[in-house]
């Protein structure tokens, strides 16, 4: 008998080019964690902290590339880039630029993550984990100055799956970038060398809440598929457009990757776990959350409603309206009350939350040379994410006996202490704000314009409303610092070395220069277009 001839196999086609940033992060990610086993522990930190600096800044100098390699795939160059690695993930002007964006926020994280000079000579993380908090253990490891150095492959690993999670363009792959980001994530959130108790239970919650809205998710991912019998959005897209499924498949599919969208985001009611996570992490793992995060789960709601579901929009723009509405009246009220500034600052990052979904809301893909929904999304990400790194830089400087001193009155008369400091945090604030010349300001207008140009003016009046109140509570801190006088001998401030320096002059830098010369960032958010399908 003669056999029959087998067809060959063919190799998948990867376009390494295109998505040689992710895998410059994917090494630097894998190289962290052989140098965990292999380096003895007094060489390890300076070790994994120059390989994961130099990963993002290569990695960064690599996504340049690609950006600048994207061709328009239309005519009218709306969206440029193209569909890779066997259709898992897009490589499309929104993408590169979050991974743009993600990799600054990075840098400037890890800068603060790689800050000694605060705990006498140690980071902010714990040095046995394992250890009970007060036990001997965890004496005999601070005498021994014990670090956890595994927190830098642990956020490389979480940078990883942001990046791949703002490209994803099937499900599947997406569900897996979710779960590659939020797990570090989750372990980073433990580790806090002062009040342990605090952060072991921030990160339980995290973990808890986190599990569910992945369940949420993924049941909403099977309800999706077996809708369109697809992963891919544009096959999604094509059988939402003919409706050719059960409309209650569809409406529930959608409800349920909402939900553990907006988790990430947190966008009420989904919001509960961030004040408690953002106040027990360590500060420098709340402020790459706090940006990071954001800007990953933002764009891949983006991505998710505006591809696969753009065809259902008249189903999920008022329940995204309504969304956005109470997501901002919340968080700015409710930041009235706040007596922490970690807290405080994470009901903030609710409330523009909220400023975020309503251009979003608005769906506005817009003409020649005019706003749209994604791009002013992706400039306010931008802006925000960085005062909001250095927001919580200075948070880390702030100190007393304890350790971070972030009750509110301890920050009475610091304009005094540090004017620096002072001045640096209060130009955070009027940008979380809007006050016009910060970025902030730029930021809320671009949304407020996509949401008005997509026919949600009442949305963006109850924004304008929304934020003369948010604006109360930040210069309440404002006048707390200059105006009031302190406590007893007034506010203790940390002497940092140049890491977190760096990262605060940085952030004051880029907060003033986007208020004033907003228009090259602009034009890059809008030149980086729209979706690829």
């Amino acid at each position: 008998m003669i056999a029959a001839e087998l067809p060959p196999i063919t190799g998948p086609n990867i376009e390494y080019a295109l998505i040689a940033p992710i895998l410059i992060i994917t090494a630097a990610a894998v190289i962290g964690t052989v140098v965990e086993a292999a380096v003895p522990r007094r060489h390890r930190f300076l070790i994994q902290a120059v390989i994961a600096v130099v990963g993002v800044v290569a990695a960064l100098i690599d996504t340049v590339v690609v950006y600048l390699s994207l061709d328009a795939i239309d005519s009218k160059q709306t969206a440029r880039g193209q569909i890779s690695t066997e259709g898992a993930l897009s490589v499309d002007g929104p993408s590169v630029f979050t991974w743009g964006i993600l990799l600054v926020f990075a840098l400037m994280s890890f800068l603060l993550f790689a800050e000694r000079r605060l705990e006498g000579g140690l980071s902010a993380f714990t040095g046995r984990a394992a250890d009970a908090p007060g036990s001997a253990g965890e004496a005999e490891a601070q005498a021994a100055n014990i670090e956890h150095t595994e927190v830098f492959p642990l956020a490389v690993f979480a940078l990883l799956g942001m990046m791949v999670f703002a490209a994803s363009n099937d499900l599947l792959t997406m569900f897996v970038a979710l779960e590659v980001l939020s797990l570090p994530l989750y372990l980073l959130c433990g580790l806090a060398r002062r009040r342990r108790l605090l952060s072991q239970e921030a990160a339980l919650k995290y973990f808890l809440l986190g599990a569910f809205s992945s369940a949420f998710f993924l049941y909403g991912i099977a309800l999706a598929y077996g809708y369109a019998g697809s992963f891919e959005l544009a096959e999604i897209d094509v059988a939402v457009s003919t409706r050719t499924g059960s409309e209650n498949l569809l409406l529930a599919a959608i409800a349920l990757m909402a939900v553990g969208l907006l988790f990430k985001i947190s966008a009420v009611p989904f919001h509960a776990w961030t004040p408690d996570v953002y106040h027990g992490a360590p500060t420098p793992v709340t402020a790459f959350m706090a940006a990071g995060t954001k800007a990953a789960a933002f764009v891949a709601l983006l991505r998710v409603f505006f591809v696969a579901f753009g065809g259902a929009s008249w189903d999920w723009r008022p329940t995204i309206w309504v969304i956005a509405l109470i997501t901002m009246l919340l968080g700015s009220l409710v930041s009235i009350a706040q007596t922490d500034v970690k807290r405080m600052l994470a009901y903030s990052s609710v409330a523009h939350a909220g400023f975020l979904l309503v251009g979003f809301a608005g769906a506005y893909a817009g003409v020649s040379g005019r706003i749209t929904s994604v791009s002013s999304v992706l400039f306010y990400l931008a802006v925000y994410g960085v005062a909001s790194i250095g927001a919580f830089a200075i948070v880390t400087l702030i100190r007393d006996a304890a350790g971070e001193a972030t009750h509110l009155s301890r920050w009475a008369g610091l304009g005094k202490a540090s004017p620096f400091l002072a001045g640096s945090f209060a130009l955070f604030m009027l940008s979380f704000a809007g006050i016009p010349l910060t970025s902030g300001f730029i930021g809320k207008w671009g949304v407020f314009t996509a949401a008005w140009s997509g026919g949600y003016g009442s949305l963006v009046v109850a924004g304008v409303v929304v934020s003369a109140i948010a604006a109360y509570f930040y210069v309440r801190v404002i006048v707390l610092m200059f105006f009031t006088d302190p406590v007893g001998e007034g506010p203790t401030v940390a002497v940092p070395s140049a890491l977190t320096t760096v990262v605060i002059a940085a952030a004051a830098v880029v907060t003033v220069a986007l208020g004033v010369l907003p228009g090259p960032m602009l034009d890059l958010a809008q030149h980086a277009g729209a979706f690829v399908r």
